[in-house]
C-alpha cells in the first residue's frame, strides 16, 4: 500500500498495467454493471446545469431516461449515480459512435468546447474505484474481464494504472499530490 495525502493507495495501481482499447471492448463499461456511473455530490448539480447542453450529444432513449429519471439517480445501494436505459442497459449519457463504440455524451459536448466539465470523475478515474471512509479514501484496482485488452495493451506499451490515469489523478487530487504519488512508487525522494 501506498499513502499520499489522506489517500490509500493499492499496491496494484503502480503494478498493473492498463490502456483502454475501446476498438476491442466497444465501450462496454458504459453499459456493463447493475448501475449508472457514481457521482460525486457535487457532479449531480452540474449534470441538472449542463444537461440542457449535452442533451443534443446523447441518443433519443438516453433523453428519454433522464425525462423520467432525472439527470442523476439514487441507486439501490443509496448511492448518486447516472441513469441508464432500461434494466442494465447503457448509461443514458451514451452514444454510439459510426463504429458501434459507445462513447460519453457528455465528454463529446466538452471536446466541443460546450462545456468545461469532462465527466464523471469515476469514468475518467476507472479502472480505479475509490471507497471514501471517514479519515480517507481508498483507490483500488478495479479488475474486470471486459478489460482484459486494456490489461494486454497497457502490459504491451509499458504503461501501469497510475501513468495511464495521471490526468484524471490530477483532476481529482490535483498536480502536487500525483507527483508525490509517481515520487513514492518510483523513489524519487
Amino acid at each position: 500500500m501506498i499513502l499520499v495525502g489522506n489517500a490509500v493507495i493499492s499496491d496494484d495501481i503502480k503494478e498493473q498495467f492498463f490502456v483502454c482499447d475501446l476498438e476491442k471492448c466497444k465501450g462496454a463499461c458504459c453499459v456493463e454493471g447493475d448501475a449508472g456511473a457514481p457521482l460525486e455530490d457535487g457532479e449531480t448539480e452540474v449534470l441538472e446545469k449542463i444537461y440542457p447542453i449535452i442533451k443534443d450529444y446523447i441518443t433519443a432513449e438516453g433523453r428519454a431516461a433522464i425525462e423520467v429519471q432525472g439527470t442523476w439517480v439514487i441507486d439501490k445501494d443509496g448511492d448518486k449515480g447516472t441513469p441508464t436505459i432500461g434494466e442494465n442497459r447503457e448509461c443514458a449519457y451514451a452514444l454510439y459512435d459510426d463504429r458501434g463504440i459507445l462513447k460519453c455524451g457528455i465528454e463529446q459536448a466538452y471536446l466541443d468546447g460546450k462545456t468545461d466539465f469532462k465527466k464523471p470523475i469515476s469514468c475518467h478515474l476507472y479502472p480505479i474505484r475509490i471507497k471514501k471512509y471517514d479519515e480517507f479514501e481508498a483507490l483500488n484496482y478495479d479488475r474486470w474481464d471486459i478489460c482484459s485488452a486494456a490489461c494486454v495493451l497497457g502490459s504491451s506499451l509499458g504503461v501501469p494504472v497510475y501513468k495511464f490515469l495521471k490526468d484524471a489523478l490530477i483532476r481529482k487530487f490535483g498536480p502536487e499530490w500525483y507527483a508525490e504519488l509517481v515520487a513514492e512508487i518510483e523513489g524519487n525522494f
